[in-house]
């Protein structure tokens, strides 16, 4: 008998709480902590010069804000725990629907295009067509969502823990490196190597650190992933907020602090675009199988990243389908009590992805990725004055809230600013303004279809009422 012969309507509270602090913790790693920080460095060390360590402060402060609005709405409401829901609540049904689906899109492309780079970094080891070994691997993800959110919470707290413990290690053989401590060739160096290569800490201007925050925001967007899965944790509200928030602190400590470490190692002018500056380093290190070993670590990163993607957009779907605003079977739980149809809906798309990837990788696979290249972005603003308005609203109702935005609303505007400076600045660069235009037009098509939709269920409700 199939599992989904025992579904039965759910909402969200029939969610099995078995997810814990740990769990929720290393889900936001896995969701942040992904091939941009191994690999997608050395592009923005290569535009910006050892400056990109203010870029990259620079957009962690932004994310923590905006984690901080968030953190603010979830403690004070323990019904709104997932962002989407925070988003509804502060805007109304039509910001709802809005937020949903363009998250719910946004990582669909995205696990696509991790099953590709995984597929790409296992294929030296396993020469299968990349397509093949993609539907496999999107296939054992979806296997372990399926199976419970806890196994999928434990696959990312041991995929979460490999990353953070490499990142780790890294810092720490580096900082002994080049202090001469450890036993390796050649140790030494030092911090000047930041401002005494070429072009020295700026090698490309002020400017190039606005545009850098640009380029290393895109690697550090999905701690919110946190509040997507509290639905499925006992957790109480605060703790929820405070995770969100102090999250960001650490993760910035970890992006921050290894990408001086390479840095100070390697000169930025010699890390080649394309390939790790982590593998660089411990080349210059001496570290033997040092390519192998960041193979590995960025494989886990990306396993550990599709896997995050998948979980919390079988999630947001399952909410949508909860407020009517997807189709009603997708609310269904299975015996496990996990959204199965949704998480199969989410594979299934994963799989056309891929194969996009394959057949059509200049036409429909780089529509795909432009589409959707901006859209947390977008949810990031609906997320901010959702806050502004939420906000307004407690302090009307003298309401209690555990965790607060500090400065408001003056750091709440400069937060939906600096969010607005960044969209912007897409718009100067070819490659990031076809994703601007792209995320516009999906934005577009998705208020449409909710203006379609409503006026649809306007008529229904005319035609149901007697003449």
């Amino acid at each position: 008998m199939s599992p989904l012969q025992h579904d039965t309507p759910a909402g969200v509270d029939e969610l099995a709480k078995t997810l814990g602090s740990r769990h929720l913790t290393m889900i936001a790693i896995g969701g942040i902590i992904g091939a941009g920080l191994f690999v997608g460095s050395s592009a923005a060390i290569a535009h910006t010069g050892p400056a990109i360590l203010i870029s990259y402060a620079l957009a962690g402060a932004i994310i923590f804000l905006v984690m901080r609005m968030l953190a603010e709405m979830v403690s004070a409401s323990p019904k709104n725990r997932i962002f989407t829901e925070c988003i509804r609540d502060g805007l109304g049904p039509w910001a709802g629907f809005m937020s949903g689906w363009l998250y719910w899109l946004a990582w669909m492309v995205t696990i696509a295009i991790e099953a590709i780079i995984a597929a790409q970094l296992i294929r030296p080891f396993v020469p299968l067509p990349i397509w093949l070994t993609g539907f496999v691997i999107i296939s054992v993800m979806v296997a372990t969502n399926l199976w419970s959110a806890r196994a999928f919470g434990e696959f990312e707290v041991l995929f979460s823990a490999i990353k953070v413990g490499a990142i780790i290690l890294f810092i720490l053989l580096g900082a002994a490196y080049l202090s001469g401590l450890a036993p390796l060739p050649g140790a030494g160096g030092g911090l000047q190597t930041l401002w005494n290569g070429e072009g020295g800490f700026l090698p490309f201007g002020p400017v190039s650190i606005l545009t850098g925050v640009v380029t290393v925001m895109f690697s550090m967007l999905g701690a919110e992933i946190a509040t997507v899965a509290a639905a499925e944790s006992s957790l109480g509200q605060r703790a929820v907020g405070r995770i969100a928030a102090s999250l960001v602190v650490r993760i910035l400590l970890f992006y921050v602090g290894s990408v001086a470490v390479i840095l100070s190692i390697v000169p930025w002018s010699e890390i080649p675009v394309g390939s790790s500056p982590f593998v660089a380093a411990l080349s210059v290190m001496r570290v033997p199988g040092a390519g192998l070993i960041m193979n590995v670590i960025v494989l886990v990163a990306v396993l550990s990243c599709l896997n995050s993607g998948l979980y919390a957009n079988s999630r947001v779907l399952f909410i949508l389908a909860d407020h009517k605003d997807a189709p009603a079977g997708l609310v269904a739980l299975n015996r496990r009590k996990v959204p199965a149809r949704a998480i199969l809906l989410g594979g299934a798309f994963g799989y056309l992805g891929v194969l996009a990837s394959v057949f059509s990788p200049t036409v429909v696979f780089a529509f795909l990725v432009n589409s959707v290249g901006a859209l947390t972005f977008f949810n990031y603003l609906l997320l901010g004055l959702a806050h502004i308005r939420t906000r307004r609203r407690l302090e009307a109702s003298r309401a209690e809230m555990p965790v607060k935005m500090w400065l408001f609303p003056w750091l709440s505007y400069a937060t939906l600013a600096a969010i607005v400076g960044i969209l912007l600045l897409m718009t100067t660069s070819p490659k990031h303004a076809a994703e601007v235009i792209g995320s516009l037009s999906t934005v577009a098509v998705v208020a449409v279809t909710y203006l379609v939709r409503q006026a649809v269920r306007r008529r229904r409700a005319q035609v149901a009422v007697p003449g």
